[in-house]
């Protein structure tokens, strides 16, 4: 369990932070978690991803579900089942270096990780 080890945003005006606006708070740490569970991916990369830009796409998605009346737990349930279930084509491939085949979110959120250690190495 991730309870009080989750790391909070480093970017609160963008990302998923920037993007969820009010309903920030609660979304985060249910994102956090969930992502982490299913990606294996520890808090830190999550966190890198949902401070990225993929993060901020990531909150859309999360919105669509809010749109459809769905709980916040649902809606993150239903967005990381769509980028779970989106695989990295050869042209993102070639793009960003993620492997042809991965899921979507398993991919970008080992990618915002490497990007956060190369910016800061």
């Amino acid at each position: 369990m991730h309870i009080n080890t989750t790391p909070t945003t480093q970017n609160e005006a963008w990302g998923f932070w920037g993007t969820m606006g009010g309903h920030a708070c609660v979304a985060w740490p249910i994102a956090m978690t969930k992502i982490a569970d299913v990606t294996g991916e520890p808090l830190e990369s999550v966190r890198a991803f949902l401070d990225s830009k993929q993060g901020r796409h990531f909150a859309d998605t999360v919105q669509d579900g809010m749109a459809s009346h769905l709980t916040m737990d649902a809606a993150v349930a239903q967005a990381i089942a769509k980028w779970m279930d989106w695989k990295i084509g050869r042209i993102t491939s070639r793009e960003t270096g993620i492997p042809r085949g991965w899921p979507y979110l398993t991919g970008f959120v080992i990618q915002a990780q490497i990007i956060e250690d190369a910016q800061t190495a």
